[in-house]
């Protein structure tokens, strides 16, 4: 059964207001995020305190058993009083690589449950100002490496016209980075290369290069890719164009990547090496380049076409062989009865003579 019209609005107009929220909730730019549609405007700034002013987002350092108290702006750009719901949220990674922020039905581990507001509702009246303080603390056994979330405002209103209840997200990112030992480190995983030829088999042609950059370690880290193939004893060697950086994936998080590498000679067997590089940045913005991580694998590049050839020829050099020997075999048999005939006829001797 397939989803009414009604019900098909709802969910383009859900995903509109999630692409909304999830560009709100990153809080890159310097400008204060905002959200308006109607009736409806706020925006929301981090305070100006000892840790900076016109931050684009929060970000500490602190160890385990330490807090922070820090505070956000909450701006009412409408003509009416706006209540709206506080909560804080784990980070995550997107599959279109953008950072998002859990839904409040989502359960939060990490910033999401060590950040506490100072209420989790806030009214601000219209063309006013409230600031929603809160503390961050970081648990005695948290492991070390770098977690990302963010505290969010929320506002539900009812379309009537929907019969649906909408939710609008704003909110600024938080990352921190808890004291210990840090131990970046990414991973490739599940690497494999597939070759597309044509139909002349001495031409070139493409093949696809397939992996997963794993987050091992506990540091956020993006990277820089290398892809090369080549045939047996690295001979023919062809390197892959440009290759998009992945987006910076938080530790635990996974990336998939798909190569294309065009004018590779079908050589049967072929060679994929895939190069990362991984880059640390530190809370200056500086960014540290980490020791490569490498591996190949193996795949096929058979040329069917000459192999069609090749097996064709075979079988017509099988078949003219048996034919040939077949042939002999019978010439023997023939020759072999032609002696045996002569033979006897010799031993039966001249027919007597009858007068």
């Amino acid at each position: 059964m397939y989803p009414s019209v009604s019900r098909w609005k709802t969910l383009l107009r859900t995903t509109a207001l999630s692409v909304l929220a999830a560009a709100a909730a990153v809080g890159v730019g310097a400008v204060p995020a905002s959200a308006a549609e109607g009736n409806v405007a706020w925006t929301v700034r981090t305070a100006s305190n000892s840790y900076g002013e016109a931050r684009s987002s929060y970000s500490y350092n602190v160890n385990p058993g330490g807090a922070v108290e820090d505070a956000m702006v909450v701006a009412n750009r409408g003509p009416a009083p706006l209540t709206l719901a506080v909560y804080t949220a784990d980070g995550f990674t997107t599959d279109a690589g953008q950072l998002d922020l859990l839904t409040r039905d989502k359960k939060s581990v990490a910033i999401g449950a060590w950040v506490k507001a100072k209420a989790e509702s806030v009214v601000v009246q219209p063309g006013k100002t409230a600031q929603v303080p809160f503390t961050i603390s970081v648990p005695e056994n948290a492991t070390p490496g770098d977690y990302v979330g963010g505290i969010l405002t929320a506002l539900t209103q009812t379309d009537q016209a929907e019969g649906i209840n909408v939710d609008r997200r704003l909110g600024i990112r938080i990352k921190m980075r808890v004291g210990g030992e840090l131990k970046p480190n990414l991973a490739i995983e599940d690497l494999h290369i597939a070759y597309d030829g044509s139909s002349n088999p001495f031409a070139k042609g493409d093949a696809t290069i397939t992996y997963k950059i794993h987050n091992v370690g506990n540091a956020a880290l993006s990277g820089q890719q290398g892809v090369t193939v080549s045939g047996p004893f690295g001979l023919l060697r062809v390197r892959a164009g440009d290759i998009a950086a992945p987006p910076e994936l938080l530790p635990g998080e996974s990336w998939n990547v798909t190569v294309p590498v065009h004018g590779v000679a079908p050589t049967i067997s072929l060679a994929a090496t895939a190069t990362l590089t991984p880059l640390l940045t530190d809370a200056s913005g500086s960014t540290t380049s980490l020791k490569p991580v490498q591996i190949t694998a193996h795949g096929w590049a058979l040329p069917w076409m000459l192999l069609l050839v090749l097996v064709v020829l075979i079988v017509v050099l099988v078949g003219a062989y048996l034919y040939r020997r077949r042939t002999r075999a019978q010439r023997k048999v023939r020759e072999d009865a032609r002696v045996r005939d002569a033979v006897e006829q010799a031993l039966r001797g001249p027919k007597p003579q009858t007068s």
